[in-house]
Order: structure tokens, then sequence, then C-alpha cells
């Protein structure tokens, strides 16, 4: 007994304290959201609960991540870059819809529970992990061009089997963690602007010939709102008129009578908090993912090590991508790609797989002993 408690006060001295406490606020907050969503009789308690488990375990599993060296994990990429790779690879045959997503089939069932999970969040955290201790070993010569090229089939393999399960927009994440990681190892400005170039170079064939006429029905949604209002616009729009009407201090939450909006406890779950907790409740939820993110920065600089940089960096592309891209997309700024709030939405996988985002964020913090300014 005395060993535990000991073990709960060190792990107290030497965690990163305040991300924890920020990543718990945002947990407590969308559990408030979704009593609200299944008082007005939007989704089942079993959401709820599945909410409140995943949460759970992902706070559990990331101080029990968070207590392992980074570098060993790192070192263990043959055991589980295969295995989540496998996972996505099982989805292309016996992979599961949900009801609102007919475009992509990115689910596994879990037999005799009735459950399911996303087998491309577990490869997002193999692919930090991986390409964190690639980016290390190749850090004296990334910017020569075979080095680089090695370092982008690493980045492209992975969203290339992302995109064969049709969803474009997990595969859009997996983009901006590479991005970011390879930009924080220093890759070269031109290399950035020639990236920039073949990217608009190659739009019309992705246009014409990768999205289907959903996707790009979404993309000229936002150009032209009006295009198809009851249609591919309908959720965006639901969702935009949801949170004006919230207003300055929203409905409250607890009223049981709110707007429906599709998928409002999982993508659009923003909208929701429009409505219900108005301006300032969208603030909260700003400010809070937006702490988030300056922590995981603040500790990707107190790293002892390249590696650990590394991985603190690829944990804030995936939240911060989703972030921005989740709010967009609710705000109508940016076409729905069916992703996750960080932290807010309702998902099983997706919460348990943050919060071990975290744990791996934590661990770079416990096992790190160099200066917060001090260069490593």
């Amino acid at each position: 007994m005395n060993h535990i408690w000991s073990s709960c006060v060190q792990f107290y001295k030497r965690t990163d304290r305040w991300l924890l406490f920020f990543c718990l606020a945002c947990s407590a907050f969308s559990a408030f959201l979704l009593w609200g969503i299944y008082l007005s009789g939007y989704i089942k308690l079993r959401v709820f609960l599945v909410q409140i488990f995943a949460t759970a375990l992902g706070f559990f599993g990331a101080c029990f991540l968070s207590g392992f060296d980074y570098r060993e994990l790192a070192g263990l990429w043959k055991v589980y870059l295969p295995v989540a790779g496998g996972l996505v690879f099982l989805t292309y045959f016996i992979g599961k819809q949900r009801y609102s997503y007919i475009d992509d089939r990115a689910w596994l069932e879990i037999p005799f529970l009735g459950l399911s999970f996303q087998p491309s969040e577990i490869l997002k955290l193999a692919f930090i992990f991986s390409f964190a201790l690639h980016l290390e070993k190749a850090r004296e010569s990334i910017n020569q061009p075979r080095t680089l090229a090695l370092l982008c089939v690493h980045g492209a393999v992975p969203t290339l089997m992302i995109v064969a399960q049709g969803d474009h927009g997990t595969a859009m994440v997996f983009v901006a963690i590479f991005a970011g990681m390879l930009f924080t190892a220093g890759l070269h400005p031109g290399y950035i602007l020639a990236a920039g170039g073949t990217a608009a170079a190659v739009s019309p064939l992705v246009w014409f010939f990768i999205l289907d006429d959903d996707k790009r029905g979404r993309i000229l949604t936002i150009l032209n709102p009006e295009l198809d209002p009851s249609g591919v616009g309908w959720q965006q729009s639901l969702g935009m008129t949801a949170i004006g009407s919230g207003q300055i201090w929203g409905k409250g939450v607890l009223t049981g009578e709110h707007q429906y909006v599709p998928e409002m406890h999982n993508d659009f779950i923003f909208a929701f908090a429009g409505e219900a907790l108005g301006f300032v409740g969208c603030v909260a939820i700003m400010l809070l993912l937006g702490i988030i993110c300056i922590k995981l920065l603040l500790d990707a600089r107190r790293s002892r090590d390249p590696l650990g940089r590394y991985i603190c960096t690829g944990v804030f592309g995936m939240i911060a991508f989703q972030t921005f891209w989740g709010i967009g997309m609710c705000l109508s700024m940016l076409p729905v790609a069916g992703l996750t709030l960080p932290f807010f939405s309702a998902g099983g996988t997706s919460v348990v797989l943050t919060w071990l985002g975290i744990g791996m964020v934590l661990g770079v913090h416990r096992h790190s002993f160099s200066g917060l300014f001090e260069e490593v």
C-alpha cells in the first residue's frame, strides 16, 4: 500500500499537472454537453456511458503510459506499427460503416460486445512514435533528397492506407502530423515552397479523379452556401442556425429542448455547445483546447532530446488540426470531413486514443530533466 501511495506521489510531482488538468476539464465539459443532448432525446444513455468509460480508460491509460521511457516505447515500433497497419488493412474486407458515413468502412466490430472501434486512431499514435524515431535518426541529413524521400514514403504509406478506406478527413490529419513533425525537424523552407507548388499543381487531378461527387459538393457548398441548402449543405446550415440561436449566453444545456443537428453528439458537438452555452461557451471550448495545444508545444520545447520533441509535436499536430477543422466546419468555414473535436466529441476510440496521445507527452515531460529554455 505504501508503495502504491509513493508511486502516486511521484507521479503527481513529476507529471505535467496543468496539461492533465485542462484535459480533464475538457472531458468533464464533454460529459456535461452529452448529458444535455441525452436529455433532449437525440442520443441513447449508452452513448453517454461509453464516453464516461472511455474517458476513465483513457485517463488511466495515459497515466500508465507516461511511466514508461518514451525512447523504449519508440523502439518497439516493429511490434505495434504492423499491428496497427494490419487492423486498418482488415477494414478493407470486414470494415463496417457508420450510418452517417456511407463513403468509408473505417470501423471494426468487437465480437460479442456490440461495440466497434476505428483502427486509424491507433495508427495515428503508432505513426507518431515511429516517425519521431525515423526523424531523430535522419535529422542530420534531413534536407538530403534521398533521406527526405524515405521520410515522405514513411508518411505516405499510412496516409494512403486511410485514403483507401475512403476516410479523407483522417487522411488529412496524418498529413498535418507529418508536416508538423517534418517542419520541427528542420526541413529547409525551399522544400516547403516546392511542396505547396506541387499540391497546387495536382489539385485538379485530386478534384476530378480522387474526390467523389459528395466531397466535391461539400467544398462547393462552403464557397456557395445556397448551392444545395437541403442536401449537402443541410447539416452545416442547421449547425450555423443552432450556434446563432445561442447568442451570448445560450439557452442552457439541461433544458431538454434543443434544435436537432445531425451528429450533434459527435462531429458537430461544437454547434450544440453554441446553442446551449452561446458565444461564451464556444470561447471557453476554444480557450481550453488552445491552452492544451500551447502546453504540448511547451513540453516539446522542454524535451531532453529531439525524439521527445518530435513526439510532442506529432500529438500537437493531431489535436490542433482536428480542433481547427472541427470548429471550422461547424462555422461553415471548412467542408464537413467527419473529424471529431478532441476530448469533446462522443466516440470511445477517439477519446481513448486522444488521452493516450496525451500520455505520450506526459511521458516526455516526466523523463525530461533539461530546463525549460535550455537547448537540447
